[in-house]
Order: C-alpha cells, then sequence, then structure tokens
C-alpha cells in the first residue's frame, strides 16, 4: 500500500497560522501553576518508621494514605526527592481510566484468563477513587464525564462499526464538531478527568492530616536490607530505619538493581490553549466534556480544563538516546510545532486561539505497556513502576498491591498473574535505541498506510511485545 498523509497532515494550515498561535507560549506547566499547595520540611537527621514510602507522586501518595487508612497508628514517613507531584503526577492529561491494561486487546492477548476479572478489578478501583475524592474532601476538579474515541482515517471507522457505543460522523460530530471526526465511541462510565497536580497536592493534605510524616527536598540514595531486621533506607538528610518500605519512584532509576531495565522513559508533549471564549467554545459543541482520544497509532489527546481551555497532547513520544531523564528534553520545538499544527486541522474555526502553556514529561514505559509490582529483601520491600501512562488511576490499584504484599496478605490482587510476574526488560543500550526508534518509524509508517502493520511490528505482536493504541 503507497504512503498517503494522514488527515491531520491534509488539512494542515498554513505555518504562519501556526506560528502565530505559538507565539504567546512559554515553557511551563498550566497545572502546577494553578495548584495550591503546602510544602514540606526536608528529613533532617535520623528517624524510623512502620513503613518509609518513596516517591512523593501519585503511586507514593496513595501508598501513604491507604496505609494510614488501614492502620492509623503505624507511622509512615513519605521521601520525595523534588516537590510533591512535580513530575510525572503533576503535567500529565488528568485523564482517569479504569483499565488496568491499557485497553481491552491488549488485557486480553497477554492475561486471557483473567482478563474479566482484570476488568472488574479497574472498575471498582475507579469507582473507589471517586468515592475517596468525595470522602477526603479532594479539591481536584474531579468530572466522570468518560470518553470520546474518535476515527480520523477511513480505516478506523471499522475498528468502531459494532461497538455498542458506536457514533456516526454526524453523531460524533455532535459531540465535538472537528471536520476531521469520521465515527467515534464514547465510553460513559469507565475514565474520569482530574486536575492532575491538584489531585497530587491534595492527597499529600490529606496524608498530612491523618499523620503521614512528608519531607521533600529528601532524595533517597539507597537501601540497607540485612538478612533480617529492619531495611535502612539511606537519604540526603539522614537514615530511616523502617519495618517496610514501598517504592514509588516511577520513570526515575530504581533502587533495586533487578528492575532497572524494566522500565525506559518516554518523553510525552503537550500544549494548553488560552480559555475559550463562549462563542469559540459554541463552535465546537463539546457540551458533555468527555476525555477525547483519536485512533491513531501516534495518537492525539485533548480534554477541557475548569476554564474551559483545551490541553492537546499525545503524537510524538520520543525516546532519548540513552534512557536519561533530563529537563533539556522538555523542550523540542518541532513536536510543539506538529501539534499545534494538528490541532488547528481538527478545529479550523478555532484559528486565531493562541497556546499559553507547553510542556513535556516523562513517562515510564514497561515492555507489556502496564505496571509490574513485586517484592524484594524478604517481603520488606514493595515496588511498583512501569505505569506507561495510565498512572492517574492505576497508581490506587498498585498502591493496594504493595501494602496487600507487605503485610503478607493473599488476596484476589496479590493472586493475579499480571501482579506475580514482572515484564521482558528493555535491552541494553545502543539496542534499546534502536528497538523503540524503529518501532516509532513502523506505528507512524503504519498511520500513513491504512494501519497496516509492517513486518517489523507483525514480528513484536507475535512474540507479545507488541502494542496496538
Amino acid at each position: 500500500m503507497p504512503a498517503s498523509r494522514t488527515a491531520y497532515e491534509e488539512h494542515a494550515p498554513a505555518s504562519s497560522v501556526v506560528r502565530a498561535a505559538l507565539a504567546g507560549s512559554r515553557h511551563g506547566v498550566f497545572w502546577l501553576e494553578d495548584a495550591p499547595g503546602t510544602t514540606y520540611p526536608a528529613l533532617v537527621g535520623a528517624t524510623t518508621a512502620d513503613l518509609a514510602v518513596v516517591g512523593g507522586g501519585y503511586c507514593g501518595l496513595w501508598t501513604a494514605v491507604l496505609a494510614k487508612r488501614r492502620n492509623p497508628g503505624a507511622r509512615v514517613v513519605l521521601l520525595e526527592a523534588s516537590t510533591i507531584g512535580w513530575a510525572a503526577s503533576g503535567r500529565n492529561g488528568g485523564f482517569c481510566e479504569a483499565s488496568l491494561t491499557h485497553g481491552e486487546d491488549n488485557g486480553r492477548s497477554r492475561w486471557p484468563e483473567e482478563y474479566d476479572a482484570l476488568e472488574r478489578l479497574g472498575a471498582a478501583n475507579l469507582d473507589a477513587l471517586e468515592a475517596d475524592v468525595r470522602d477526603l474532601g479532594l479539591d481536584c476538579q474531579f468530572e466522570r464525564t468518560g470518553s470520546l474515541s474518535v476515527a480520523v482515517e477511513p480505516h478506523q471507522v471499522e475498528w468502531l462499526r459494532g461497538s455498542p457505543d458506536f457514533l456516526d460522523r454526524d453523531a460524533v460530530r455532535a459531540e465535538i464538531d472537528s471536520p476531521l471526526f469520521l465515527a467515534g465511541e464514547w465510553e460513559r462510565d469507565s475514565c474520569a478527568l482530574v486536575h492532575p497536580a491538584r489531585l497530587a497536592r491534595e492527597l499529600a493534605r490529606v496524608a498530612a492530616e491523618l499523620g503521614v510524616e512528608i519531607h521533600e527536598g529528601t532524595r533517597v540514595t539507597d537501601l540497607d536490607a540485612p538478612t533480617r531486621g529492619p531495611v535502612v533506607v539511606r537519604t540526603t538528610g539522614g537514615p530511616v530505619t523502617a519495618d517496610r518500605v514501598a517504592l514509588a519512584t516511577n520513570v526515575f532509576p530504581s533502587l533495586l538493581r533487578r528492575t532497572r531495565m524494566l522500565t525506559v522513559p518516554v518523553y510525552d508533549y503537550v500544549l494548553m490553549t488560552e480559555p475559550l471564549t463562549d462563542a469559540q467554545l459554541a463552535s465546537i459543541g463539546w457540551s458533555h466534556r468527555q476525555g477525547l482520544g483519536d485512533l491513531a497509532n501516534q495518537f492525539h489527546y485533548s480534554r477541557l480544563t475548569a476554564d474551559n481551555r483545551i490541553l492537546w497532547g499525545g503524537y510524538d513520544a520520543v525516546y532519548p538516546t540513552g534512557g536519561r531523564v533530563r529537563a533539556a528534553y522538555e523542550e523540542r520545538p518541532e513536536t510543539f510545532t506538529a501539534l499545534a499544527t494538528h490541532f488547528l486541522a481538527a478545529f479550523p474555526q478555532l484559528e486565531g486561539l493562541r497556546f499559553s502553556h507547553r510542556w513535556a514529561g516523562a513517562i515510564d514505559t514497561s515492555t507489556r505497556f502496564v505496571a509490574f509490582h513485586g517484592l524484594a529483601s524478604r517481603g520488606r520491600v514493595a515496588y511498583a513502576a512501569g505505569f506507561t501512562g495510565l498512572g492517574v488511576g492505576a497508581t490506587r490499584f498498585a498502591a493496594e498491591v504493595m501494602l496487600d504484599r507487605l503485610s503478607g496478605l493473599s488476596t484476589e490482587r496479590t493472586r493475579l498473574e499480571m501482579v506475580r510476574r514482572t515484564p521482558l526488560p528493555f535491552p541494553p543500550e545502543p539496542f534499546a535505541s534502536i528497538g523503540i526508534n524503529a518501532t516509532r518509524w513502523s506505528l507512524d509508517r503504519a498511520d500513513h498506510r491504512g494501519g497496516r502493520r509492517n513486518l517489523f511490528l507483525r514480528t513484536l505482536d507475535a512474540v507479545g511485545l507488541g502494542f496496538d493504541s
């Protein structure tokens, strides 16, 4: 099949229009600027804990909060190298999905015998998270509006046809009006939207109110786990001697050598518009405020904010050579230009709207594209990582898994094959860069060839390393 231009390329606006839209933007994370928060002191000197939690993102915060709810008398210490929610937890799109498996196709292909249980547990986890937002008074702009998946190429329409939630061209454009949208699927209950940075900082507030000792600016440098007895967590502020340790370091290098090759960072890029006027918002509809995503391999995701800005991200996932996390990778003009071009192709009626913010963040990706879980040091250290963009909701489930396992409990969660087995590791450099970039090139090629996957992608599918977003 010959290559063709994608719908976004076919309907691209003039470059002068794109430049004007980006001209006033600045490099900064809108969510973090828009989230009030409290600062927490760095650790000074030695201390002890029943549970030490490493990482002040969603996974660590949920672990700390749920640990105190299970055992209010436990001494819980949370250690964060920078500030609460500054990394992925404060700069994602705010899509809180029920899925624990990155969709049904990925889940059924990897865990066919337990997929139905995973789907049920994921739905229960989202329900529990919504209840926590209500019961704990988390001011995080929670909206359970569902998600709208849209076909922007003719071959994608067939992927949706037959779904009970199928919307034809007229129906999908009645929801969100874009000339690129050919069909859609509105899953009304499987996704909620949140203000990501507010969720993180509200979880920290609740944790502190429950008695968790939070220390920002306290980097953990090592773990000392003798054969018996407590684990010593060595930090820049002093040692923490803990009976149990939960590692929630996400994309950053693991403190356990055994898991260091199980994740790689992939940079995701985001634009945020200025607030829409009433007339601009009326021109696109979006009255049900669903989360939005297209069906391309290099997919885009979008949503409205509380003040009616539009977040537009995705498409150009970039693996940095060597797999390092660096602030310098967050400014990538060619990607922001591509995103702005695609946005204005999707919504030509919004020409003249300007972007206020542009930013990026690193996603921790595993070879199975969902989180993995584990135990170390004879059951005294638990860990979870590899969320691959699903962390807003799945981190709460991971926190429950870690707490179950650290308590020695056998539960439905801990008995899952998904929990008991770790993914295949990534190869060392330069093979990781070669493989990841070949995959990225192949996915882009498929988007330009009617979705047809080449031999490389079909081989990955055959050995269980493929992923169709």
